[in-house]
């Protein structure tokens, strides 16, 4: 493949812009398409978790500097996994030392913060204000892609990064579905200061950690801790700071996320139009008679800071024959977030696609190979989130039973919790 050829990313997420960035360091002319007017419309308030596959991509596709910038702005998420009762009794955790390259490492980052990194260089190469509606493709085998402010672009590549509802897909892959399953979480934000740190056992600040309750409901929580210091990437290039206002959009701050989830049907039927308040309340009383400090949890997070989030997964399907149009991250393989890998294996889809668009050759066997790739992966993420989802609000009594014992097994044995957990 040589660098006339044009690529269009339809979509400006975390993948579609990690591809960008690997693209353009790599000489390739491309073009990111984002509805959002401006690089600070959509701004999602969360931490996400990148694993050592996450790291890997970002440490390839994009250069020194930016890499450079992402490890300053992330924060500590602690390297210690802790399943726990709801009473805070300690069945296992799974220590996970530290890794010698910060591109083999875990790192908690703002989904802010990290936006704003993938975005940085790319002036020249995305266009905001672009709301995708169709594609067209074209006798001499290029595509022509229609927006819906009345403009059109055309492309030798298309890659739809567009997320879940992604329209690129619902046009080149009808049958691939997306669907509900059944199962809602509400989120938010605890504050951490020295002062409300005092207030919660240590585990729940020194990392990531799951409650198991007897049946029906999971609850997750996970630091992110910042330093006081900022890096001087935030004062050289305005990354690591937002001019958003409120809590759920500030990323200078260390916070705990909480996570808790169950069965649609265990909420109220107005679950939907409620308030932060009222969802605050609402997990309040489904969790009364929990720990007290997880009730402080949520009764002290900020209301602004708490939202709800129906849970959906894609469908897995079958092999398709390639085009020049192809798919990337929840555009393909939407899943569900018990499992922490969503915004992992888009990553990974931006490095394997940007290594076989740039290894020279037909671009369609390109596609072709990249696509056999991120199936087997993409897919089996797909099933093994949804078995975690399952599992997280599982209604089975018996089966938290046995988990619980089989935990407390493996934390009395440290051979076999080191092979389970390895």
């Amino acid at each position: 493949m040589t660098t006339t050829k044009d690529i269009a990313i339809i979509g400006g997420g975390i993948g579609g812009l990690c591809l960008a960035q690997g693209l353009v360091k790599a000489g390739m002319k491309v073009t990111v398409y984002e509805r959002d007017r401006t690089p600070s419309d959509r701004l999602q308030g969360y931490r996400v978790h990148i694993d050592p596959n996450g790291a890997r991509a970002l440490h390839d596709c994009l250069p020194p500097e930016l890499w450079r910038a992402f490890l300053d702005t992330t924060g500590r998420g602690g390297q210690d996994f802790g399943f726990l009762t709801e009473q805070l009794r300690t069945l296992t955790v799974i220590r996970n030392p530290k890794a010698a390259d910060p591109a083999d490492d875990h790192h908690s980052v703002s989904r802010i913060t990290l936006r704003q990194v993938l975005l940085s260089g790319l002036d020249e190469h995305v266009r905001f204000g672009k709301t995708y509606e169709r594609y067209e493709r074209l006798p001499d085998g290029r595509t022509r892609l229609f927006f819906a402010d009345g403009t059109s672009a055309t492309a030798d590549i298309v890659v739809g990064a567009d997320g879940g509802n992604s329209r690129v897909r619902q046009q080149y892959l009808p049958h691939a579905r997306r669907v509900d399953t059944g199962i809602v979480t509400v989120a938010g934000k605890y504050p951490l200061t020295p002062e409300t740190r005092a207030l919660l056992a240590p585990r729940l600040v020194d990392g990531p950690n799951s409650i198991i309750p007897p049946k029906g409901m999971g609850f997750f929580t996970a630091p992110h801790d910042l330093d006081d210091d900022l890096p001087t990437t935030r004062d050289t290039t305005g990354i690591g700071v937002t001019e958003q206002e409120g809590v759920l959009m500030d990323n200078t701050s260390s916070y705990l996320l909480w996570a808790f989830g169950a069965a649609a049907g265990r909420f109220p039927a107005d679950l939907a139009g409620m308030t932060g308040e009222q969802l605050k309340a609402t997990v309040t009383g489904m969790i009364r008679g929990w720990h007290p400090d997880l009730l402080t949890m949520v009764g002290l997070s900020p209301a602004e800071a708490v939202t709800l989030l129906p849970i959906r997964t894609s469908i897995p399907i079958g092999p398709w024959q390639p085009t020049p149009i192809t798919l990337l991250g929840d555009a393909i393989h939407s899943m569900t977030p018990m499992a922490g890998i969503g915004a992992n294996t888009a990553l990974r889809d931006a490095r394997l696609l940007c290594a076989e668009l740039t290894g020279g050759g037909d671009p369609v066997a390109a596609i072709g190979r990249y696509e056999e790739r991120m199936r087997e992966y993409g897919f089996a993420a797909v099933r093994g989130s949804l078995r975690a989802a399952r599992q997280f609000v599982g209604e089975s009594r018996a089966a938290r039973i046995g988990f619980k014992t089989f935990l407390r097994g493996v934390e009395r044995i440290p051979p076999l919790k080191a092979k389970v957990f390895s």
